[in-house]
């Protein structure tokens, strides 16, 4: 079987699909301390159930907070909206049916969304997308008449970046260095499929997720039949992509010199008027 080219992803989702992770995870991520007589639910989306949508990892804990955290080797600035999408069916979940037609206020965890960063492209060490930013116009009618935000914290996992939280949570750091060991065999020239399995090998003797590779390693190694992960196709993409925002900040600096020769011309048509009006003074 070929390595399945989203496998961190897909093993980001196994790694927190634990009740114990999951605490340890929230309690690096958000400074708490909650130990384990504070239940954990999880409520990640099946996409059997829920019209082909499936998100990473959510869950609630101590009943007060609904938690979506998704993984990501690339930055989507549609994020707040994917996770709109997601807290919907979450709460969908969550909550009977009939309740929204009771008159009584409906209690409801309070929903926190967060995405954890590992790609290879610079990325601040923390950062916040909103939903509003996708937003067309913003004018007054939205103070009138409502409106709805959702903010997303963007935290790099990347070694290097938040070095203090992965500290505190030793299954993320043990994903981080994992995938950074992997990433680091691919540039040596391994196929997908061999660096994965001599990273797990190397897990296994460096205490770096060992007891997770050692009882699920066929399955990080051969996840889904049929596919591969091309590096030479991903690096075509990642050109494209810096050719696209290279065209682009070209475009901006074009249009910006244009406005510049065309404030010019404005302001030399407008000299030669005075000049005209000047010659015409002078000649009576």
């Amino acid at each position: 079987m070929e390595a399945n080219r989203k496998y961190k992803a897909t093993l980001f989702s196994e790694l927190f699909s634990e009740p114990n992770r999951l605490r340890e995870l929230y309690n690096a991520l958000a400074d708490t301390n909650y130990g384990i007589e504070t239940d954990i639910e999880i409520t990640t989306l099946d996409s059997a159930f829920f019209n082909d949508i499936r998100n990473d990892v959510s869950f609630t804990i101590g009943g007060k907070y609904v938690v979506l955290i998704e993984h990501q080797s690339t930055i989507n600035a549609n994020m707040p909206l994917r996770l709109l999408s997601y807290i919907a069916r979450v709460f969908e979940k969550l909550t009977d049916e009939r309740a929204i037609y009771h008159e009584k206020l409906m209690a409801l965890p309070t929903p926190e969304f967060i995405v954890l960063y590992n790609g290879i492209k610079q990325f601040p060490a923390e950062e916040t997308l909103k939903l509003s930013d996708a937003y067309k116009g913003v004018d007054n009618a939205v103070e009138k008449f409502g409106s709805l935000e959702l903010t997303v914290r963007v935290v790099n996992i990347n070694p290097g970046f938040n070095d203090d939280l992965l500290q505190k949570c030793e299954t993320l750091n043990g994903y981080t260095v994992f995938i950074e060991r992997v990433r680091n065999l691919l540039n040596n020239g391994l196929n997908l499929q061999d660096a994965i399995t001599e990273a797990i090998k190397w897990g296994k003797t460096q205490d770096v997720l060992s007891a997770f590779l050692t009882e699920h390693g066929a399955e990080v190694s051969n996840m889904i039949p049929g596919t591969t992960f091309n590096i030479d196709i991903a690096k075509e993409v990642w050109q494209e992509e810096a050719r696209e925002e290279f065209q682009a900040e070209i475009d901006a600096q074009a249009a910006e010199l244009a406005n510049v020769n065309a404030e010019k011309t404005a302001q030399a048509a407008i000299i030669e008027e005075l000049k005209a009006q000047l010659a015409e003074l002078q000649s009576k």
